[in-house]
């Protein structure tokens, strides 16, 4: 079930390079939370910085929690319309813009 998958696409305002560094930023909060192994077994996640686009699976706490970070640290860094989450598969949509 891909209820619990959150899909972000970035404007081509944003450096995919930044938006990149964001996600190891994210990372590393959420090892400081719950260990890096925790973060290693449990933290889904993918970033295609040629498609401008990444993917978590939420379906765990540490998913979840990570891209609760994720999502904070890109609109502190980028500004809420910069960048567009939304989430896949059935149940309710994330937002149009974070």
């Amino acid at each position: 079930m891909l209820s619990n998958v959150y899909r972000y696409e970035f404007s081509t305002s944003v450096a995919i390079e930044e938006a990149e560094s964001t996600m190891l930023l994210a990372l590393a909060a959420a090892e400081s939370l719950h260990g890096a192994s925790e973060v290693r077994l449990d933290a889904e996640h993918a970033f295609d910085p040629v498609l401008r686009v990444c993917v978590i699976n939420a379906a765990t706490r540490v998913g979840q929690d990570l891209n609760k970070l994720f999502a904070g640290f890109l609109a502190q860094e980028f500004g809420a319309g910069r960048f567009h989450v939304e989430r896949l598969g059935g149940g309710q949509p994330a937002s149009t813009a974070v």
